[in-house]
């Protein structure tokens, strides 16, 4: 069954990179805008003699992966509040309700204002994603937890922190984990957004660097980057997730 799945993942890759190299010796868009994957590769190259490659990473990597923890240590004890205790639903349901269609980017002129152009700024706007998109799955799921398994629960003498802990946590868990590997890929969203203005390292800047010099096959490398960033995160959740949450397929 693995082979299967790697043998289709390159057949996939294959056929791409054949369409886009086609594409770009046909000259169908122009190769200023639209560069072959040899000019893509030198580039890639370029930046990784040049030291920018893995010094965005790092630095990139670093504020997704602060926002990313607080953004999910709040959001899950947020969720676990508003689904569980009347008060905190009534109190904080309808304002996080009203924040989750404000898109990140919005917020970046905001944090700036608030925090200025450092660090906290960026971390305030990745967590800020974060944090929703725990919270809504968080509260979800532990909101969905079946009666029948509290009330089997209770009739076998469990107290309430044991019947919370070996029951409802247990039940909510894949809407959890669930929200967790969705808030991995938010972060990287709201990290370009949060890089694109006051910053001086990181692939988001890279990325508006690039287009300053109409370097595009950089701006590629940049994307690149981010695509196999997240789908390497996305595969370590999804391990993961199959180990803690077992008798879910995920």
């Amino acid at each position: 069954m693995l082979s299967r799945r790697i043998a289709a993942t390159a057949v996939s890759f294959a056929a791409f990179i054949g369409l886009w190299w086609a594409i770009s010796a046909l000259e169908i868009v122009n190769p200023v805008f639209f560069p072959a994957p040899p000019l893509v590769f030198s580039a890639a190259l370029e930046m990784l003699e040049g030291g920018v490659l893995f010094s965005d990473l790092q630095v990139s990597l670093g504020r997704a992966a602060v926002g990313f923890v607080a953004g999910v240590v709040l959001g899950l004890l947020t969720g676990l509040l508003t689904s569980r205790i009347a008060f905190f639903n009534l109190m904080l349901n309808p304002l996080l309700s009203l924040c989750r269609p404000i898109p990140a980017i919005a917020l970046v002129p905001v944090a700036i204002v608030w925090f200025g152009i450092g660090e906290t700024s960026k971390y305030f706007v990745i967590g800020y994603s974060v944090f929703l998109t725990v919270w809504l799955n968080t509260h979800h799921g532990m909101s969905m937890v079946a009666e029948t398994y509290v009330r089997a629960s209770r009739s076998l003498g469990a107290s309430r922190s044991r019947e919370f802990v070996e029951v409802i946590i247990p039940a909510a868990s894949p809407y959890i984990m669930a929200g967790v590997r969705s808030a991995a890929a938010v972060a990287f969203l709201c990290l370009v957004a949060a890089e694109l203005t006051g910053a001086s390292g990181g692939i988001g800047y890279r990325l508006q660097e690039s287009r300053q010099y109409i370097r595009v096959d950089r701006m590629f490398v940049s994307l690149i980057e981010l695509g196999l960033l997240g789908a390497l995160l996305d595969a370590i959740f999804v391990a993961i997730g199959r180990r803690v949450i077992h008798w879910e397929q995920m």
